[in-house]
């Protein structure tokens, strides 16, 4: 097995990526005077979080989701795609399947809520920095039930409504495409968002897409 800071007895090199200047300075907080840690950096976005990564690198990012310009799942995906080999420690406000399993399935290595005390983000660090997983009892609830109660496929109707809202359609031009009523479109739409796990049209084409439900060629 490779050695790791957390292995060798280096200092964890970390880099905060967060929007508000208040959150960084309160995590930096939490580990500056530490030895067994350094804090090399922090970002205000996405993008300057990926382009700190390449000149710092560093061990682990502490990385928020929900940031203006470039988001956390973005950051993370494109960390993978250009081989940066740091860990992703997800530190958020968000436990919704909307904002969890998209940062899982980009390669996130742990996902944390921000209320979470200083003594489990640094054992929760010290673990990602391993490359073992680490992730906080709502967020390893939440993934279980995915598990254990897959999505609901969607019937023939639903899937031919959710191809004309992937094309832009309103409820209304759906409603005339398809020879139905307003109504009943309105009705498959909360199904549909029900067995996809979202809460509007946006987030129901791209969970439709990373499903596979729907393809570019729109199949």
């Amino acid at each position: 097995m490779a050695e790791t800071p957390a292995t060798a007895g280096n200092p964890i090199r970390l880099l905060i990526a967060d929007d508000h200047p208040i959150v960084r300075d309160g995590i930096r907080g939490m580990f500056t005077g530490d030895p067994g840690f350094e804090v090399l950096g922090e970002a205000a976005d996405g993008a300057q979080a990926v382009e700190l990564a390449r000149a710092l690198d560093p061990d682990v990012i502490l990385m928020d989701l929900r940031m203006p310009g470039m988001d956390g799942v973005a950051a993370i995906k494109e960390l993978a795609r250009t081989g940066i080999g740091a860990r992703v420690l997800v530190l958020t406000t968000y436990d919704t399947d909307r904002d969890v399993l998209p940062a899982i399935e980009a390669g996130a290595t742990g996902y944390l809520l921000k209320d979470t005390g200083r003594d489990e983000l640094v054992h929760a660090v010290r673990t990602a920095a391993r490359g073992e997983a680490v992730l906080s009892p709502s967020v390893a609830t939440r993934l279980l039930g995915q598990v254990r109660t897959p999505a609901a496929p969607l019937s023939a109707r639903e899937l031919e409504i959710l191809v004309l809202i992937a094309e832009g359609a309103t409820n209304r031009e759906v409603a005339a495409r398809l020879f139905i009523s307003e109504a009943t479109v309105k009705s498959h739409v909360l199904h549909i968002y029900t067995k996809l796990g979202v809460n509007d049209r946006a987030a129901a084409v791209a969970a439709a897409f990373r499903r596979g439900l729907l393809t570019l060629d729109g199949g």
